[in-house]
């Protein structure tokens, strides 16, 4: 069996599936013919963007999503509001977030003030801003992947969530990918920046 391994950039509005719901745009919608036994390694949320792997390699899919082996994920987040250290330092030592109704503690992450905002493209549609108030992005690294946890994370601290993106998985990043690009990439350059 010849494994395969895909990068894409998911666009804001995209289902992380191939299979569809409603009317929204899936996997299935991107300009390229992926192989039928390919699937994609964990998910973003259809309001989140950025990095995903596909794959029809199991042994990475758990490598990838088992949590005992702690792979991190950076998220570039710009929130609303101008984010205070003491939210940084919330975020840094764990704050206490609902999953499925029941308290969860976060692990420690680490958190970047960007004093730059960071060169994403431009999302379609544009974020929705309120005059008179303002915005800031951090750079957000986690060793858990829990639903909607960025999001909540933030909510936690008082600065919501405008628009999250994936950046990086361990040493693979978005770099100069395109809303919507997929990129085949060799299984030993994948391996070594994911550190299996």
């Amino acid at each position: 069996m010849k494994y395969r391994y895909f990068l894409i950039y998911k666009p804001y509005g995209m289902m992380s599936q191939f299979s569809r719901e409603g009317d929204k745009t899936t996997l299935a919608d991107l300009p390229f013919d992926f192989p039928k036994d390919i699937y994609p390694v964990g998910r973003l949320d259809a309001d989140s963007e950025g990095l995903l792997l596909l794959t029809n390699d199991t042994f990475l899919n758990n490598r990838l999503l088992n949590p005992k082996f702690k792979h991190q994920r950076t998220y570039f987040v710009q929130v609303d509001g101008q984010i205070s250290e003491e939210a940084c330092h919330k975020l840094q030592t764990g704050v206490t977030i609902s999953i499925d109704g029941k308290p969860h503690a976060t692990l420690p992450a680490k958190v970047q003030q960007l004093v730059n905002e960071p060169l994403l493209p431009e999302r379609n549609p544009p974020v929705r801003f309120r005059q008179n108030i303002p915005t800031s992005w951090v750079a957000l690294t986690l060793h858990e992947g829990k639903n909607r946890q960025v999001r909540r994370m933030t909510a936690a601290v008082g600065f919501p969530t405008l628009r999250l993106v994936r950046w990086s998985i361990e040493d693979v990043k978005l770099g100069s990918l395109q809303p919507s690009e997929v990129k085949e990439v060799e299984k030993e350059w994948l391996f070594k920046k994911l550190r299996c």
